[in-house]
């Protein structure tokens, strides 16, 4: 390789380098999966750096980038699944019924940290609804749209494309993408999704800052009292793998007494997870002393309540993705915050 073409492929490398985050927002949208999205970018990438040759600049690096990711996509979603929330496909579950029954990985949506969805930007209303578009409600009512429809309405309402982008990078004409709009529209108008109300201000207000440091207080402290003052009457709790999910005070606080009594004496480490606060839960280790990972938890808050309470358990595949330990010594106030 001569060193021109090495300077030319390492100057392409960097160009492609710099729509990852983008892009990995894009197909996280698209296939609600972590990890999924990741390897479908990469596959992007291996595409766009091996036809790159016969790209001939009709368009921008970035649509041409957005056209191979958004095919990439549409070809991992022809096997129809469609990954959800536990509430997305059971009732809610009495305490008293309680089970805990695991379905496949590729069930669930799936938590992803901010910062490999959210690229970086000084404009205030883009960085908010960038954000509420990978929050969990709204990531699993994009899964009831189609494939094709799902591309639209996050091209259009999300990345604020303009129809005529859309149509071309499509292949086909404004006036069906206007149309795909319409029905992608209608169809989340009709989904009343559990938590669509939740928000939080960035960065957080206030009163929502104090609302979690006492929630870590009164999670760490395994304060019952403490804990019910804070969750909604109505709140959510789910643990995928799990399909149980538990609504309103009471269940929620009889399960972590019952079951979930082994969190006590649990340690929280912050997280931004799905446009939300969150934290990484590590619970003590009886057997090597320290404490071990648990689960993330992702927070949805409205009208100064905790709405939502949901727990990602499966560590061995999470707490990597948000640069994360998977062992804490017991000085585990000293850990800085995860990515």
């Amino acid at each position: 390789m001569s060193d021109s073409t090495a300077t030319t492929t390492t100057d392409l490398d960097v160009r492609l380098e710099k729509h990852r985050v983008e892009l990995t927002g894009y197909c996280y949208r698209m296939l609600g999966s972590s990890f999924e999205a990741e390897d479908a970018v990469q596959d992007t990438m291996v595409r766009a750096w091996r036809s790159y040759e016969k790209f001939e600049g009709r368009s921008s690096l970035r649509s041409w980038l957005y056209r191979i990711a958004t095919n990439v996509c549409l070809d991992m979603l022809t096997a129809g699944n469609k990954r959800a929330r536990p509430m997305d496909l059971t009732e809610s579950t009495p305490l008293a019924q309680a089970a805990l029954s695991p379905r496949p990985d590729n069930t669930w949506l799936e938590p992803m940290p901010d910062s490999r969805v959210l690229p970086t930007t000084d404009d205030p209303a883009e960085a908010a609804v960038a954000k509420e578009s990978v929050r969990l409600a709204f990531m699993a009512a994009l899964q009831q749209l189609p494939p094709k429809q799902r591309a639209v309405l996050i091209l259009r309402e999300v990345l604020a494309w303009k129809a005529s982008e859309v149509a071309e990078l499509l292949g086909t004409t404004v006036a069906s993408v206007n149309s795909a709009l319409q029905r992608a529209r209608a169809t989340l108008a009709e989904q009343q999704q559990p938590g669509s109300d939740a928000a939080a201000s960035d960065p957080l207000d206030d009163e929502q800052q104090k609302l979690l440091e006492r929630y870590v207080a009164a999670f760490e402290g395994y304060d019952m009292t403490a804990l019910t003052a804070l969750l909604h009457e109505d709140a959510i709790m789910t643990m995928p793998p799990f399909d149980l999910w538990l609504t309103g005070v009471k269940d929620i606080t009889g399960f972590m007494t019952t079951l979930g009594a082994p969190c006590a004496g649990s340690h929280l480490v912050p997280v931004q997870v799905n446009g939300l606060p969150g934290f990484a839960q590590y619970k003590p280790d009886p057997e090597a002393g320290g404490f071990t990972p648990w689960a993330v938890q992702v927070l949805e808050i409205s009208d100064g309540r905790i709405t939502g309470f949901h727990c990602f358990l499966d560590t061995k595949r999470w707490f990597p993705l948000f640069g994360l330990p998977l062992h804490l010594e017991a000085q585990a106030d000293q850990v800085e915050e995860g990515v």
